[in-house]
């Protein structure tokens, strides 16, 4: 009995782990919520930074000097960044005094790449420091910085827009940490970059179709809040890993997957896909990890999976599939491991029982296979069984894309409940942004369907929303619960993050070589080494 219980035991965890986020819990909502509230004090109405933009280091002490006018920018850029921690409990950014700023903890210089030989800021990495607070906009004035590392840190609010100005980002990573917003649309201005990693936040909203269309190597956006359905343009990514595990998306598989020309793995489970598999999965011919656990497909396994040579681990557990697993699939060269429980599959190839390939783990458990131990009971079964799915019709209907809500300065519906309440403070003038609550009687409109919640977390709106005013109480709580306080963060690790243990290496091909930055050890782009996963495989 003990492997139907772990079976069934690994769907609740796979519906628990697509439900809570994220797993970075050092901060309580309420100082998020502080955190948030003073970064959206930093922006007019207009949503522009208050303040000097320029460089042009106004209040500046006038006894400072720097090497080059982009060093005066970095400098300025830091120093707003250090007003903007709230808690360093390692005293990382205590030496991040003075105009020297190539000798600040973290902060790595060499040549800029545009021939002028300037020795200007190329990298941060603030990995794994635990440091609490949020991303100023004067951050858009390091426009050299190649490699920007935030991993495993508790910064919260936004990513600024003011990041499209780093014009020659390679690397990213803001992983496990609180951010929030929708996907974060500097990234969509990088030509250069190559890894991003965003994953373990709460960003929510629909992934932007055009991030598929950058040049990208890895793309790892699990565990945050994204819905809608995944892009057409999924087939034109050249990445060779893409996560997009643990969210709320929605609708099918794009027929266009198979189109895909370097990805070597696919992680989709957790969400709320559904629908069939599209036989042109069997197109990808260098995949060696693909997993679609828990996300409600239907239908038959196609018979295009045999077509994948390559593929090392195979999940389609958690799902509510039927009919038979092909001999072929069973007999693929690379299989490690095959896991297909929790399903209702009636009929399995004697290459597929568990005993008859011991270079092979396979998974057939809590299934309704006849003569097989450890199977659904009839009753369970029958419902499935003797209605089967036909995959030749199109089943899956693709969830809408939606657009994503006005900013709060439009006029006047009924502010959403992540807007910043209207002071209690200000008399009721005409304008919107301080006029009175509506009546109470004209109840405000139902949340739309395709938005999840906004998490207890969530800051005020994104940076185009207007600040509330000062005396303004932080944002209350809202209907999501706080992350569990017994799920651990992913561990901490002191360098980009340790290759997964079922990864292979992409082809040198679709990995172009990084800019000529000098780095120091332990930095620069490993597209194939995510930080730790919290279970294997993310």
């Amino acid at each position: 009995m003990a492997p139907f219980i772990a079976n069934s035991l690994g769907c609740l965890l796979l519906l628990f782990l697509a439900s809570s986020s994220t797993f970075s819990d050092a901060l309580t909502d309420l100082e998020v919520q502080y955190i948030a509230h003073r970064q959206l004090l930093t922006f007019d109405q207009s949503g522009k930074e208050v303040g000097d933009q320029t460089g042009g280091g106004g209040g500046l002490d006038p006894n400072l000097k720097f090497e080059n006018p982009r060093l005066k920018n970095a400098y300025i850029a830091l120093q707003a960044w250090k007003k903007g921690i709230y808690s360093d409990p390692f005293n990382f950014t205590a030496n991040w005094v003075g105009p020297d700023v190539c000798k600040y903890s973290g902060v790595f210089c060499a040549p800029a790449q545009d021939g002028s030989k300037l020795n200007v800021v190329a990298g941060i990495d603030l990995n794994h420091q635990d440091i609490a607070g949020y991303l100023p906009q004067e951050l858009g004035l390091l426009t050299d910085l190649a490699l920007f590392h935030l991993n495993s840190n508790r910064f919260c609010g936004i990513i600024p827009m003011s990041f499209c100005n780093m014009s020659i980002m390679f690397e990213f990573d803001v992983s496990n940490n609180r951010l929030v917003g929708s996907f974060p649309q500097a990234v969509l201005c990088w030509k250069e970059a190559k890894f991003v990693d965003i994953r373990f936040n709460n960003f929510e909203g629909c992934i932007p179709p055009e991030i598929f269309t950058r040049p990208l190597d890895a793309l790892f956006l699990n565990n945050n809040r994204f819905s809608c359905s995944i892009p057409p343009t999924l087939g034109r990514s050249t990445v060779s890993v893409v996560t997009m595990a643990f969210n709320n998306i929605s609708g099918c598989i794009p027929h266009s997957i198979g189109a895909m020309p370097n990805v070597q793995e696919i992680m989709l489970a957790g969400n709320s896909l559904g629908g069939c598999f599209p036989s042109e999965i069997g197109n990808l011919r260098n995949v060696t990890v693909l997993d679609v656990s828990g996300s409600g497909f239907v239908g038959p396994i196609p018979s295009s999976f045999a077509q994948l040579k390559s593929v090392e681990r195979l999940d389609i557990s958690c799902n509510r599939m039927t009919g038979s697993i092909p001999e072929e699939i069973c007999k693929l060269p690379a299989l490690k491991n095959f896991t297909f429980a929790s399903n209702f599959f009636t009929g399995v190839a004697p290459a597929c029982n568990p005993q008859s390939r011991k270079d092979v783990v396979i998974d057939d458990g809590n299934n309704c296979l006849a003569g097989r131990p450890m199977q659904k009971p009839a009753k369970d079964c029958d419902p499935a069984v003797t209605k089967p799915v036909d995959c030749s019709k199109d089943v899956c209907t693709p969830a809408p894309v939606h657009s994503p809500p006005p900013p709060v300065q439009s006029p006047p519906p009924p502010a959403p409940v992540h807007s910043p309440p209207p002071p209690v403070l200000s008399p009721p003038p005409p304008a919107p942004v301080h006029s009175p609550p509506p009546p109470v009687q004209s109840p405000p409109p139902p949340a739309p369907v395709h938005s999840p919640p906004p998490p207890v977390h969530s800051p005020p709106p994104p940076v185009h929303s207007p600040p509330p005013p000062v005396h303004s109480p932080p944002p209350p709580p809202v209907q999501s619960p706080p992350p569990p306080v017994h799920s651990p963060p992913p561990p901490v690790v002191q360098k980009p993050p340790p290759k997964p243990e079922q990864s292979t290496p992409p082809p040198a091909k679709s990995s172009p070589p990084q800019p000529d930055v000098v780095l120091p050890p332990n930095l620069g782009y490993q597209y194939s080494s995510p930080p730790p996963p919290m279970f294997p495989g993310y």
